[in-house]
């Protein structure tokens, strides 16, 4: 078998290709891509070619790890049927090219226990699961407080805070520097960091991946608060030790979703409580791949680029 498929050869050099694809075996499912996310951290890093070394990394690389499919092949060991529509976390099915991600393709071969069902009636909406199931990640489990300060209002940050109040939980600030990205708020308020007065957060999730702002965000926390590092940060993390001493303060790194995490997501999705809505902002036909890409990283107005792979 053969798939078109976004080939990354190597930095800012994308375009769509075709690659063999594995065969087929006894766990394995077939899955017909309708929709694949493209992600504007990670992603973003290869893309650029800012990725320190990652294990798996390698060019020619087919980026790509959320995408929503309907099966079409179900080996006899998966639980599947043909026609079942799926959430597929990427996969590593290339002859010729590294599947450290592999989801953003006509056609996936993947192993069934990497697979979610989902519902048909998600669409597009279906690819952002797990991004979802991120957020979700790092605010749920023992020993863990939910934000009620989230920095950046893209798609990661506008979860957390959907998820924080899913969770009956008191809505949190949202900061947002780009006036651009400050709407689309669905029960909390979202301001410049600049007219924010208050020194006192408790719990603040940094979703910017600006490793940056550090000492900005120790000078926020009230003491013994906590600075969750929600994104995903290139360079070396540092800060000054003083402020954050005299405050006490305590770092997390919330690291990938599990399998817990994607369940427990798309039940919350599945029975209203957490809206993917609104999240999309731009689509396009995966033969404009490259334009689509390019768009994704460096359009501000672009939370969410989703390529068609049905049109």
């Amino acid at each position: 078998m053969e798939t078109a498929a976004v080939l990354l050869k190597g930095p800012k050099d994308l375009d769509l290709d075709t690659l063999p694809l594995t065969a087929p075996g006894p766990a394995d499912l077939v899955v017909s891509v309708t929709h694949s996310g493209i992600s504007t951290g990670t992603e973003k890093l290869f893309w650029s070619g800012e990725m320190p070394p990652f294990p798996g990394m390698g060019y020619p690389l087919v980026p790509g790890y959320e995408a929503a499919g309907e099966v079409v092949e179900a080996g006899p060991l998966t639980g599947f049927k043909p026609g079942d529509r799926v959430f597929v976390p990427g996969a590593n099915c290339y002859d010729g090219a590294f599947g450290l991600f592999g989801g953003a393709a006509a056609t996936v071969v993947t192993d069934s226990e990497r697979v979610t069902r989902i519902d048909a009636g998600l669409g597009a909406e279906g690819a952002l699961l797990a991004l979802a199931a991120t957020a979700r990640h790092a605010m749920a489990g023992m020993n863990k407080a939910v934000p009620d300060l989230i920095v950046g209002h893209g798609v990661l940050g506008r979860l957390l805070a959907r998820l924080t109040i899913a969770a009956g939980a008191p809505a949190p600030m949202v900061w947002e520097i780009d006036p651009a990205r400050r709407d689309g708020a669905q029960g909390y308020q979202v301001m410049d960091p600049a007219d924010d007065p208050r020194r006192d957060y408790t719990s603040i999730y940094d979703a910017s991946g600006q490793g940056a702002l550090l000492n900005d965000l120790v000078g926020r926390i009230a003491k013994g608060g906590e600075i969750v590092l929600a994104g995903f940060y290139s360079a070396p993390l540092s800060f000054a030790f003083p402020p954050a001493f005299m405050k006490e303060a305590r770092f997390r790194v919330a690291a990938e979703w599990t399998r817990e995490d994607l369940a427990a997501t798309r039940a919350l999705v599945e029975c209203g409580a957490l809206s993917l809505s609104g999240l999309i902002t731009h689509t396009k036909p995966a033969a404009t791949a490259r334009a689509a890409y390019e768009q994704a990283f460096t359009d501000a107005s672009c939370l969410k680029m989703i390529l068609d792979w049905e049109h």
